[in-house]
């Protein structure tokens, strides 16, 4: 009941929009991961729901770009600035937004319609392309982005936003072609890179109960995690590892955690205290392979794993990666193999089977669990004979 009274609000108050076009401004606010969002919406970017044609969506982006869209692209842009959202935050923003202006569960083209309008005024290169039943919705971008659909246009990639959309469509068996509209200010390719989350509300936030042994005795956390980070890489996709290695933690989450290691590891030499955060990474959360945990690959950024009932050897290399930075800066390499990944950490003086790359020397540091005890320094021995790729080199003086 509650549901249908909402869709009817909705349709009430598109209509009352509807009919005084031109003539009405309309208040959109709403909460945003810590903050609040407000814009003045001008009725004159109301549309009718789009049919699957080149023509319809046209006909539609027309009478958006001949209404007084500029005063909400401000205030997109300002709240973007403001919070210092990267462009991924950016645009949930503006899902959020187009979800108001037309919920997605009404009518999924006009709602795709709305996105891609305000990304695009806010001068990103995305655009619109038609299959026979489905509107697909790409971004440029010129990053090494895996696990979703590409097309290329005058040899700029263009990526699918909205392929969580789709799942189980094979976009090869019915290509979908470009709706041919050009949009002058839409320029900037988009970026996925995360450096900054927001600071979400204190009251969203629970605490999980970690605890390892380390050397008989027993550590415990009381770890303060936020679903709303679940929420922002729901459908984030596989970026390449540099982008994937410095995604952070949220403030609350750090301060939960982080200075609490510190001080566990203050009296610890620096190979005593890597050893520490290496099974700590190991033993504080419970093993699963994504295919079983998720049906597919699926990275964890350090704090969706500390949040994780399960997580795999490329969620903890990503959180292992990230408790070294903070708490001793050492340089390091992420070295994959076919099947597995792990971390290589350079120390004033190498231990064990040192790894040599570019000249330096790094010692294995396994934070996935093994069917051995590996101290530092030791690869498992079903690795020793395979070959791995370094896909990424942390230096913290570049």
């Amino acid at each position: 009941m509650g549901h249908f009274l909402k869709i009817f609000g909705t349709l009430s108050l598109l209509l009352t929009l509807s009919n005084t076009y031109g003539q009405q401004k309309q208040d959109v606010s709403f909460e945003f991961y810590g903050g609040v969002f407000h814009a003045n919406l001008d009725t004159s970017i109301i549309v009718a729901a789009p049919e699957l044609s080149a023509a319809s969506i046209k006909q539609a982006y027309q009478r958006l770009n001949s209404g007084d869209y500029q005063p909400i692209i401000d205030s997109l842009l300002a709240y973007k600035k403001k919070q210092e959202l990267n462009d991924w935050l950016y645009y949930q923003l503006i899902r959020k937004t187009a979800e108001q202006l037309s919920p997605k569960a009404l009518n999924y083209s006009r709602y795709t319609l709305y996105k891609w309008f305000l990304l695009a005024k806010s001068g990103y290169d995305a655009r619109l392309a038609l299959s026979t039943d489905k509107i697909i919705f790409y971004v440029f971008n010129d990053e090494d982005i895996t696990d979703i659909p590409f097309f290329m246009v005058d040899q700029k990639k263009f990526m699918c936003l909205n392929y969580h959309d789709y799942p189980k469509a094979d976009l090869n068996l019915d290509p979908p072609v470009p709706v041919q509209i050009n949009v002058p200010e839409a320029t900037r390719s988009f970026s996925y890179k995360v450096t900054k989350l927001p600071d979400f509300r204190p009251e969203n936030y629970e605490e999980k109960k970690l605890e390892f042994v380390y050397k008989h005795k027993s550590y415990h956390f009381n770890v303060k995690l936020s679903k709303d980070v679940e929420a922002i890489f729901a459908n984030y996709p596989g970026v390449d590892f540099e982008t994937y290695f410095n995604i952070p933690l949220s403030k609350e989450t750090y301060g939960s955690l982080i200075p609490l290691l510190k001080k566990n590891t203050q009296g610890m030499n620096q190979k005593k205290g890597v050893d520490y955060l290496m099974r700590f990474t190991r033993y504080a959360f419970l093993y699963e392979d994504d295919e079983e945990n998720f049906g597919g690959e699926k990275r964890l950024s350090p704090e969706e794993t500390l949040f994780a009932s399960h997580s795999d050897c490329d969620d903890r290399v990503a959180l292992f990666f990230y408790l070294v930075k903070e708490i001793y800066n050492l340089p390091m390499i992420a070295m994959l193999y076919p099947t597995h990944i792990t971390m290589g950490v350079q120390f004033d003086q190498p231990i064990g089977d040192a790894i040599l790359y570019k000249g330096k020397l790094y010692s294995v540091c396994e934070p996935t669990p093994q069917k051995e005890d590996l101290p530092i320094g030791t690869i498992s021995a079903r690795l020793k004979s395979i070959p791995y790729q370094v896909v990424y080199q942390y230096d913290p003086n570049h």
